[in-house]
């Protein structure tokens, strides 16, 4: 807060009046302007920490992205493998196949404690708009990422909610029918196809990790 002070002494005429006043004025831009640069200082050290600790953490998701992927075309060779068995046993319903099936599916974190900071404390008001912008458009791939995750995990729990019976091999059980294997089939290639934009996304992210990384190095 910037306090004013009236004269502690009397005005004589228009001189002392202006002279006040051109001296009350010239304090007021000085006080103006060193409040300006401290203002500017806070917001440059508040931006410079905010992008240092926001490459931190891209660069920590983008190293581990490829083990993330890897996960992904395990999954998809498995539920190929899947896809096959279930066609053997349409084939022959009454085959016992030493194959089994295996349906998994894992969601990989993405860190953005960093991205939500710099959000809060207002940092990215005060960033190059070009640079807020890059950074907006990797957390939002993040979060597209995250939503097929989560779609393509429930997938999973339908899908092997969907051939429990294709598993049953106890002693006395019937063999699945027909309509038993094509529903496990068709929840599989569902899921199939939810893995499939999974893998597109993980592919899409991990471009946009490297262009920024590249353009911004440490």
């Amino acid at each position: 807060m910037i306090d004013v002070h009236p004269p502690t002494e009397p005005i004589h005429g228009w001189r002392d009046f202006f002279l006040h006043l051109t001296t009350i004025t010239i304090g007021l831009l000085i006080a103006l302007g060193l409040e300006g640069c401290v203002s500017w200082q806070h917001h440059r050290h508040l931006v410079h920490e905010a992008e240092a600790s926001l490459r931190v953490e891209l660069q920590s998701t983008a190293d581990g992205l490829a083990n993330v992927q890897a996960s992904v075309h395990q999954e998809q060779a498995s539920l190929r493998q899947d896809v096959d068995v279930l066609k053997q046993m349409m084939r022959d319903p009454k085959m016992k196949s030493d194959n089994r099936l295996e349906i998994s599916f894992h969601i990989a974190g993405f860190d953005n404690v960093s991205w939500k900071t710099a959000q809060s404390t207002g940092a990215l008001s005060y960033m190059p708009y070009t640079r807020a912008q890059e950074y907006s458009a990797i957390y939002g791939l993040q979060d597209d990422l995250d939503s097929a995750q989560k779609q393509a995990a429930r997938d999973a729990v339908v899908s092997i909610g969907s051939i429990v019976s294709v598993l049953a091999d106890e002693p006395g059980d019937l063999p699945p029918t027909q309509q038993q294997l094509q529903s496990g089939r068709q929840v599989i290639e569902v899921l199939q196809g939810q893995l499939r934009l999974v893998d597109s996304e993980l592919t899409a992210l991990n471009t946009e990790y490297k262009k920024f990384l590249d353009a911004h190095p440490a």
